[in-house]
């Protein structure tokens, strides 16, 4: 199996699992549709250019960050869990269609392939 097929389906399974979990919370599903875009504002840094419009876009779209706010909601706030599930599903759905992190050389040159 290509590597590409198998970031596909971990995008898949990283979207699934959300989904599950923001469930099993009980949080409103209204707040997941209205929030779920919101990391996609980072392409607005592509208007300054392609070099800051890769870096803001891959610091918004590293599952490092909901990770460690999901790390430290379990821990200090709770409720912020689910957000981080959200951005957390986000990154796993653009994964999952094949939008990687992006290159600075144009938008559409991603780690999973050029889009």
């Amino acid at each position: 199996m290509q590597p590409k097929w198998l970031l596909h389906a971990e995008g898949a399974a990283i979207f699934l699992a959300c989904l599950i979990a923001y469930g099993h919370l009980g949080h409103g599903w209204w707040w997941f549709v209205a929030l779920f875009l919101v990391p996609d504002i980072s392409m607005l840094g592509y208007l300054h250019g392609a070099k800051s419009g890769a870096w803001l876009y891959n610091l918004v779209h590293t599952e490092l960050f909901p990770v460690a706010l999901g790390a430290g909601a379990v821990f200090y706030r709770p409720s912020l869990l689910a957000f981080a599930l959200i951005w957390m599903a986000h990154i796993g759905f653009d994964r999952m269609l094949g939008y990687g992190l992006k290159y600075p050389t144009q938008f559409t040159d991603t780690h999973l392939a050029r889009v």
